[in-house]
């Protein structure tokens, strides 16, 4: 097992370098850079923006002069009109004085040793932003993985004892009806009912917690924190438990066609001795091991709708504003570290795998 965990651990390494040099190409193309956002915003607001950048980016912008008369030649889209050592101060502060080569060499060395930088537009470091966000995405993704597991086990359970019983068809159409419905469009029907809309005022449509949380006891801390993720965790469990849901029934029932639970049948053992004694542990090991994957999943990508719907300021919401306002250092960040995780926790899977059930063993199998 040994060598197979250092064989996926250096496979990383190029994954890693693909993800992110198929990412830098793509930006390079992207229209409506960061300088051409700065250009935008001087033309459309005057000198705030110069003044604004300044401080978040580390370059000295103050005192910059336009030229009214000259129409200078530039790349940048509406540059006509500006100072041309503006636009100079500009490209060294967001590093596009360098060559694209350079510049992508030296993301990889400073994301090698976790320096991701400051963010363009906030004076903050991209790490504390994302520290700074996390705890809404990570009360999400727990939540929500908890949840639909919680729901999808017992229910999928209990829909395999009972295939093609009508239990098993209703409840079918309705984990079907709840996958095919978006989650977003599911949240503003939750938002229209229960927060205000135009029937009942019960939940709060902002944040984690209340304006007033600092003089709470703790009881009600929790209560206010659940309470502000109420509708936020509905919408989102409506379809996260459906797959996981028929995933469980479907195990369930090929594990329990096999000869040894027709061997422990015969041997008198109960119904619940047979699934939770024999068959539980074999059914259960694709649905377990693909625990880590689903918080991930919840936790970076499931979320950046909802966000949006109930003003919650997580990492979705973050990447999202991000990728608008080509906030790159955020960005890539984002990317990094996202796609570092996920192949960790692909790692942790086949691992759990190995832990479930010991029969399994990789290092026999090509990686």
């Amino acid at each position: 097992m040994g060598a197979y965990i250092l064989r996926r651990l250096l496979l990383m390494i190029p994954t890693l370098f693909g993800i992110m040099a198929i990412s830098f190409v793509v930006v390079q193309f992207a229209p409506g850079g960061p300088v051409e956002q700065v250009i935008a915003k001087l033309t459309n607001q005057g000198g705030s923006a110069a003044d604004r950048l300044g401080g978040g980016g580390g370059g000295d912008l103050g005192g910059t002069n336009f030229d009214p008369a000259g129409n200078v030649s530039s790349k940048y889209r509406g540059a006509q009109g500006l100072d041309p050592e503006f636009i100079a101060k500009l490209e060294k502060q967001f590093g596009f004085d360098k060559p694209p080569l350079e510049r992508f060499g030296l993301m990889l060395w400073n994301y090698a040793r976790f320096d991701f930088g400051d963010s363009y537009f906030r004076d903050i470091s991209v790490v504390d932003l994302i520290l700074e966000k996390m705890p809404v995405s990570i009360s999400i993704g727990l939540w929500i993985t908890l949840l639909s597991y919680l729901i999808s086990i017992p229910l999928g359970i209990r829909k395999a004892v009972k295939d093609g019983s009508s239990f098993d068809t209703w409840t079918s159409a309705i984990v079907i009806i709840g996958y095919a419905i978006p989650g977003f469009l599911f949240g503003i029907l939750l938002m229209i009912l229960f927060a205000g809309g135009s029937f009942w005022d019960w939940f709060p449509l902002r944040g984690l917690t209340s304006d007033n949380w600092d003089q709470l006891s703790w009881p009600q801390r929790i209560l206010d924190y659940f309470w502000h993720l109420a509708l936020p965790l509905t919408a989102m469990v409506l379809s996260a438990f459906a797959t996981s849901t028929l995933l469980t029934k479907n195990s369930f029932l090929e594990e329990i066609r096999k000869q040894y639970v027709v061997t422990a049948r015969a041997k008198g053992l109960s119904q619940r001795q047979v699934l939770y004694g024999h068959v539980f542990r074999n059914a259960m090991l694709i649905v377990i091991a693909g625990f880590p994957g689903a918080f991930i999943s919840a936790f970076f990508s499931g979320s950046l709708l909802i966000e949006n719907i109930f003003s919650l300021d997580g990492l979705g919401l973050l990447g999202f504003k991000s990728v608008v306002d080509r906030d790159y250092p955020v960005v890539f960040a984002n990317l990094y570290i996202m796609s570092l995780i996920g192949l960790f926790v692909s790692l942790i899977s086949d691992l759990t795998y190995t832990w479930i059930d010991p029969r399994i063993d990789f290092e026999r199998r090509d990686v």
